[in-house]
């Protein structure tokens, strides 16, 4: 175990705390590029008390100054539709938020955070940024634009600025030296430690808050039964894929064998039944012998 305590079990543990928002708040700045300002923690599933069955999932919703919400999301195992998991999340805070007999027009920013440690879909990079918009079809170069109305009322520029946003971070596909704020927050992200050089907003802060042996007793029992509970579900996993992908190959190998016999026999029959015709046996005949097809036969 590192110095420093894991990003996901903080989140659940210690940032919540209004002294700690620093470090969140430097992170989503980062993010951002704008400075970000945390006024209070709503509730979601990430905020209930951990389940070592939920080891894998942290979530944690967050307003800032503006009103805007900030869902995070941190998965540590693979989940093949955790894109979808993306939509319906950014979605249902959304209804969550919007209160009954409310006007549309206050329908509050969401942006959703995604902080994954496997690959998911194809890509070189590991921090992408999706956005909302709506191109002509017969004109790609025509994206389409609010009114002069709809922007004073709505106190935005963009269509794009009223639906979610996303933010994806393939956290394991970084394998670079850290040179800009952001790619300082993903090598914290990736390893656990923070070198001395790193200055990114709010990891100073995080130097000193998340440090493990600042952790009372019973957070610090919390922490080693989450941390190895995590390692052993993740080594679990691991095996499960290796042990399939070795039943794929042995399956695969007895299937070629099997198919591979079965194509030598058919050849075998295809050059006996060529030799017969060449010897001028009747068409029949040869096909009661070889049990082969008569068009097959006349085609040799």
């Amino acid at each position: 175990m590192g110095n420093y305590i894991r990003f996901d079990w903080a989140m659940k543990r210690l940032l919540r705390n209004k002294a700690d928002h620093v470090v969140l708040e430097g992170f989503l700045s980062v993010i951002f590029k704008r400075q970000i300002k945390i006024t209070k923690i709503l509730e979601s599933e990430g905020n209930q008390d951990f389940e070592e069955q939920k080891f894998n999932r942290v979530d944690f919703l967050a307003e800032d100054e503006q009103g805007e919400l900030m869902l995070f999301e941190i998965q540590n195992s693979h989940e093949l539709d955790y894109f979808h998991r993306m939509a319906y999340g950014a979605s249902k805070v959304i209804s969550d938020y919007l209160g009954k007999g409310e006007p549309y027009r206050n329908l509050k920013k969401v942006y959703s955070i995604n902080i994954v440690y496997f690959t998911l879909g194809q890509g070189k990079g590991y921090a992408y940024h999706g956005t909302v918009n709506f191109v002509n079809m017969s004109d790609d170069t025509d994206v389409l634009q609010l009114t002069d109305g709809q922007k004073k009322a709505f106190q935005v520029e963009t269509v794009s600025q009223i639906f979610p946003e996303y933010y994806l971070f393939r956290v394991n596909n970084f394998d670079q030296l850290a040179t800009s704020s952001i790619e300082e927050w993903i090598s914290f992200l990736k390893t656990g430690e923070i070198p001395d050089t790193y200055t990114a907003q709010g990891l100073p802060e995080a130097r000193e808050i998340l440090r493990v042996d600042n952790l009372n007793d019973e957070d610090r029992k919390a922490y080693n039964r989450y941390v190895e509970t995590l390692r052993f579900n993740l080594s679990v996993m691991d095996s499960s894929r290796i042990e399939g992908r070795m039943e794929g190959m042995e399956q695969g190998r007895a299937e070629g064998i099997a198919e591979g016999k079965a194509q030598g026999a058919q050849s075998e029959k295809l050059e006996t039944a060529k030799r017969m015709k060449s010897e001028g046996l009747d068409i029949h005949l040869i096909a009661k012998i070889t049990q082969l097809p008569i068009d097959e036969i006349e085609k040799l």
